[in-house]
């Protein structure tokens, strides 16, 4: 051996996009990267930057290997590097060039610390060295998940455990395990609810209007394919018909197999699972009216997807009861601004100022912290006219972790900021 290590400095070109930009995928294929080499790891760490790139180093026990993506760009650095002669850094690079497809690289190998030229310091440990007892170190990893646009993000440590993973014609759908918040489910880079605070979500786009009307039968939910908002509606006793209408299958599959704190709903026989367009349901059905519809899609990324029109609401209107209610997934005032008054504008548009409410309550895991539902109520009742005693009785018998008394009527209360935002 004539030196203590060697150290490759490459730069692949023409990569996959998609991969760059994926923090599992990049650490998964680092890591076999290593393995493929010969190296004994340590610990992996991976983080996902805002809006685009991957950064992230394997620590082996023979140095490390190194990684910073630029999706925008098709471009990796990547920095291999390995101590002693047992450890084969060119099959590492081979291996990464064919994950990332790159379509060029370029490559500099440097031998570091030439043994000729140094003096050793370890003459008098020889002994010891050679009769300590080697370890295998145990293999820690750190990813990290991030949730995020071009101004803003939140990350989530995961375990690298990856339970569900398959893509739909409609988005990647992935069931990951984080430190944090226990189960996540994710669609694309956005989490779709996490096991630590989806109850947040799921309990407050339930209760506080159906404890306001009290006389709900036939609910219609809309997207909500992770069965957590039909788990809470069908909490109340009176409900005898749940349509739920959710596109992506994928959801449905990875939440029944892995979430079943989520999908207990879909045991209940009053439920029915629609795999299919929200858009075509509600045009083509309405027959019998609904006492409830809940419009549970995803958050979007900053403005409103066709659930969200003057059209779709007054679809929607044409199939409620007359005594009905809409709850719409509202967006964030903080994060999604112009969806969240675009929104609120075309609600009044459809069904006059009188009938519509917002609600705010606090989610940890989505941007920003603070989210909303958007209300209307048919009759013109006040959602916070509500019976106090029913419920406390309510919230008793179910159990409930986030809603209560108070909490329902503090989401009806709008700070002065988002008063002037909506005029």
């Amino acid at each position: 051996m004539e030196s203590l290590g060697r150290h490759i400095l490459v730069e692949f070109t023409g990569c996959d996009p998609d991969v760059m930009d994926d923090v599992q995928v990049i650490e998964e294929q680092m890591v076999e990267a290593a393995e493929h080499s010969g190296a004994t790891i340590i610990n992996s760490t991976f983080h996902h930057f805002s809006p685009l790139g991957v950064s992230g180093v394997i620590v082996i026990q023979e140095s490390h290997l190194a990684i910073h993506t630029w999706p925008e760009y098709k471009y990796a650095a990547v920095d291999l590097f390995t101590c002693g002669d047992t450890v084969e850094p060119w099959v590492a690079f081979e291996h990464l060039k064919k994950a990332f497809k790159a379509r060029n690289y370029s490559a500099l190998e440097m031998r570091r610390g030439t043994i000729r030229l140094l003096d050793s310091a370890l003459k008098l440990k020889d002994a010891r060295l050679d009769t300590e007892e080697k370890v295998t170190p145990r293999f820690k990893r750190n990813i990290w998940f991030t949730d995020r646009d071009n101004y803003q993000a939140l990350s989530l440590r995961y375990t690298g455990n990856v339970l569900f993973d398959e893509r739909s014609a409609y988005n990647r759908i992935r069931v990951i395990e984080t430190y944090a918040y226990g189960k996540a489910l994710t669609s694309g880079n956005r989490l779709i609810c996490t096991e630590k605070d989806e109850y947040h979500y799921h309990e407050m786009i339930a209760h506080p209007v159906m404890m306001a009307c009290q006389n709900i039968e036939r609910v219609l939910i809309l997207g909500g394919g992770d069965g957590g908002s039909a788990r809470e509606v069908l909490k109340h006793g009176g409900v005898k018909h749940v349509d739920l209408v959710e596109i992506d299958e994928k959801v449905v599959e990875a939440s029944k197999n892995y979430l079943p704190f989520l999908s207990k709903a879909y045991d209940d026989e009053r439920l029915n699972l629609i795999i299919g367009d929200a858009l075509e349901f509600v045009e083509n059905n309405g027959d019998v009216p609904y006492d409830l519809i809940i419009i549970d899609g995803p958050h979007s990324s900053g403005k409103p997807s066709k659930l969200y029109t003057p059209a779709f609401f007054d679809r929607c209107r044409q199939l409620l009861s007359s005594e009905g209610a809409i709850v719409v997934q509202g967006e964030s005032p903080k994060f999604n601004e112009k969806a969240f008054k675009q929104i609120d504008q075309n609600l009044k548009q459809v069904f006059g100022i009188e009938h519509k409410f917002n609600m705010l309550f606090n989610v940890p895991t989505f941007p920003s912290g603070i989210w909303s539902f958007q209300v209307v109520m048919q009759s013109g009742k006040d959602p916070r006219d509500v019976d106090q005693a029913a419920v406390k009785l309510f919230v008793s018998q179910k159990r409930t972790r986030y809603y209560n008394y108070a909490t329902h009527m503090a989401a009806f209360a709008m700070p002065e900021y988002v008063k002037k935002m909506l005029n």
